[in-house]
C-alpha cells in the first residue's frame, strides 16, 4: 500500500487466523462480536490494564482474503489515522492500532449500548422519538464538525447510544479531516458512501462539506417518521444522480398527521444545494428543540413532488454541474454561528434596548450564514403558582413574545433574515442567568449578546445576570452596557 497509518513495520511474523484466546500485542481476543463484509469486531481484554482505562474494549480487524475493493483497505487506513485525533463523548475512545505488515487492527472503547439500526425496521416511529433521535445525532455531529471532521457515512448502523442516551458516531472509514491527508480522495474518483444517505455533493465527488452529514440526517429523519426512504436504495451512479433533480415525496403526503414544522425541517435538510440547507448541525438541533420557532416556508406546504417541467429544468442544469467553491469543515462552521440575543424586554430601558439591537445588527451583519436566536426570560416563582395572564386576561408569554418580535423587527428588515435564520424564544424560569446559560448550551450557541444596566452598589454586591452569564457560559459573551447620561 502507498500509505500507512500504523507506524514502523513490525519485526514479528504475520498473524494467522484469529481465534478466541489469541494474544495480539498485549490484547487477548475473548469473543467475536460481529462479522461484517469489511471487518470483524472482537471483544478483547488488555492483559496489563492501564491506569484510567476502566471501560470495555473492542478490536476492529479488516477482512482481507484477496479480491477486496481497494477502497475498503484504504478506508481502514483512514480510520486508523483519524481515530487518534478524535475526542469527546460522541466518539469511541481510541486505544491502539496494529501494523499492516503483521496484523492491522484498531482497539477502541466498546460502547455499551444499542445502535439505531433496529429501530429503522420498526419505522414509522412516534414523532417524539424521531425528534429526540434527531436532536441527539445533530448535537453529536456538531461536536464532530468542531473537530474539523466530516463523517460522510451517517446512517442508522453507524449511530449508537450510550446508557445515558448520548449519541455516539462510529465507523470513520469514509471520513475526512481538514488537517490530515484524504487518502480516499487521492486514490479514487468514484462517489463514496451509502446509497440512500449520500448527499448530492458526494455524488459529485465532494468530500469536505459538513452539510453532507446534515443531508444524511435528513434522510434518516424522513425514513424514521414515514417508514420510507426519500430516494429509494440506488445501486448505480446514475441512480444516485437522480437526487440532483428529483424531489422526494413530501413527508406529509405519506403521513398527513406529521406537523408542517417537521416537514419544513426535513425538507430543509434535503435541499439539493448545500447552501440552501441548514448551515450547521447546531442550527438544525435548535429547530428540533424549539419547533414553535420554526419558520414555515413553501417547503411545509408541499404535498406533491415538483412537476415535469421543473424536474426537466433541474435535470438540464444538473448535467455536468459541479458544486460551487469547496470549503473546509472549519470554514463552514466559522461562518455559520448561532448568535443568541438575550433581551430583557421587561426591565431594560428603551436606550439600552436600542443599543443592544444595534450591536446585534452589526455582529450578525458580518456573518452571512449566521442564525439569530432572540431570547427573553419570563421570570417565574420557585415555589407556588404564577399568574399566566395580565389584568386584561392576555397571556404574559404571548405578550412577551410579541414584544420580542417587535424589538427584532428592524434587524430582520435591514438584514433580510429569511429562511428561518431568525427565531424567537420566551423562556419561563425563576433564574434568568441560568435559563440563558442552559439555552445557550443546549442550542450550541457560539455567541451571546446581552444588555446590562448601569452599576449600583446593590447589584455589585448581589451579582448581576450578565456577570453570571459571562463567568459560566462556554461561548463568547458580549455585554452591552447602558450609556450613562452626563451629569
Amino acid at each position: 500500500m502507498p500509505h500507512t497509518a500504523a507506524g514502523p513495520a513490525s519485526t514479528l511474523p504475520p498473524i494467522g487466523n484469529l481465534e478466541p484466546g489469541l494474544v495480539l500485542d498485549g490484547f487477548r481476543l475473548d469473543e467475536r462480536l460481529h462479522q461484517g463484509g469489511m471487518a470483524n469486531l472482537w471483544g478483547v481484554t488488555r492483559l496489563e490494564p492501564l491506569d484510567g482505562e476502566d471501560f470495555a474494549l473492542i478490536m476492529k480487524v479488516p477482512r482481507i482474503k484477496g479480491g477486496e475493493d481497494p477502497a475498503t483497505i484504504v478506508g481502514f487506513e483512514v480510520e486508523q489515522m483519524l481515530m487518534p485525533a478524535l475526542k469527546g463523548p460522541h466518539v469511541p475512545k481510541y486505544v491502539a492500532r496494529g501494523d499492516w505488515t503483521r496484523q492491522a487492527y484498531i482497539v477502541m472503547e466498546r460502547v455499551e449500548g444499542p445502535s439505531l439500526r433496529p429501530r429503522l425496521d420498526e419505522a414509522p416511529l412516534p414523532l417524539a422519538e424521531v425528534v429526540t433521535i434527531g436532536i441527539k445525532v445533530a448535537l453529536a455531529l456538531q461536536e464532530l464538525h468542531r473537530q474539523h471532521v466530516v463523517h460522510l457515512d451517517i446512517k442508522p448502523s453507524n449511530i449508537m447510544f450510550r446508557p445515558d442516551g448520548l449519541a455516539v458516531l462510529v465507523d470513520f472509514g469514509l471520513s475526512r479531516h481538514d488537517h490530515l491527508p484524504d487518502l480516499l480522495e487521492e486514490e479514487f474518483s468514484l462517489p463514496m458512501g451509502t446509497g440512500p444517505y449520500m448527499s448530492p455533493e458526494q455524488v459529485q465527488f465532494v468530500r469536505n462539506d459538513p452539510r453532507s452529514d446534515l443531508f444524511a440526517l435528513g434522510v434518516m429523519l424522513y425514513h424514521l417518521a414515514t417508514g420510507e426512504r426519500p430516494f429509494g436504495q440506488p445501486t448505480s451512479v446514475r441512480g444516485l444522480r437522480r437526487r440532483l433533480f428529483v424531489d422526494p415525496v413530501p413527508p406529509r403526503a405519506i403521513d398527513p398527521e406529521l406537523p408542517p414544522w417537521f416537514q419544513e425541517v426535513v425538507l430543509h435538510c434535503l435541499e439539493v444545494k448545500a447552501e440552501r440547507r441548514y448551515q450547521s448541525a447546531a442550527q438544525l438541533a435548535l429547530d428540533l428543540q424549539s419547533p414553535e420557532g420554526v419558520v414555515l416556508t413553501k417547503r411545509a406546504e408541499r404535498l406533491q413532488t415538483s412537476g415535469t417541467i421543473k424536474t426537466l429544468k433541474r435535470w438540464f442544469f444538473a448535467v455536468g454541474a459541479e458544486p460551487l467553491r469547496q470549503v473546509t469543515v472549519g470554514e463552514q462552521l466559522a461562518r455559520s454561528p448561532i448568535i443568541m440575543a438575550a433581551v430583557d424586554i421587561e426591565n431594560a430601558t428603551p436606550a439600552l434596548l436600542e443599543q443592544l439591537r444595534e450591536t446585534v445588527r452589526r455582529i450578525v451583519q458580518t456573518e452571512p450564514s449566521a442564525r439569530l436566536a432572540c431570547v427573553s426570560v419570563m421570570k417565574t416563582n420557585r415555589i407556588g403558582m404564577d399568574s399566566l395572564t395580565d389584568r386584561e386576561g392576555q397571556s404574559l408569554h404571548v405578550k412577551q413574545l410579541i414584544e420580542l418580535k417587535h424589538w427584532a423587527r428592524p434587524i430582520s428588515r435591514e438584514l433580510n433574515l429569511a429562511d428561518g435564520r431568525l427565531t424567537f424564544h420566551v423562556l419561563e424560569a425563576p433564574d434568568a442567568a441560568n435559563a440563558i446559560i442552559d439555552f445557550a448550551a443546549k442550542s450550541g450557541a457560539d455567541h451571546i449578546i446581552m444588555g446590562a444596566r448601569g452599576a449600583s452598589a446593590l447589584r455589585r454586591y448581589l451579582g448581576s445576570v450578565s456577570a453570571q452569564v459571562v463567568t459560566q457560559s462556554d461561548c463568547t459573551v458580549t455585554v452591552v452596557r447602558e450609556r450613562l447620561k452626563p451629569a
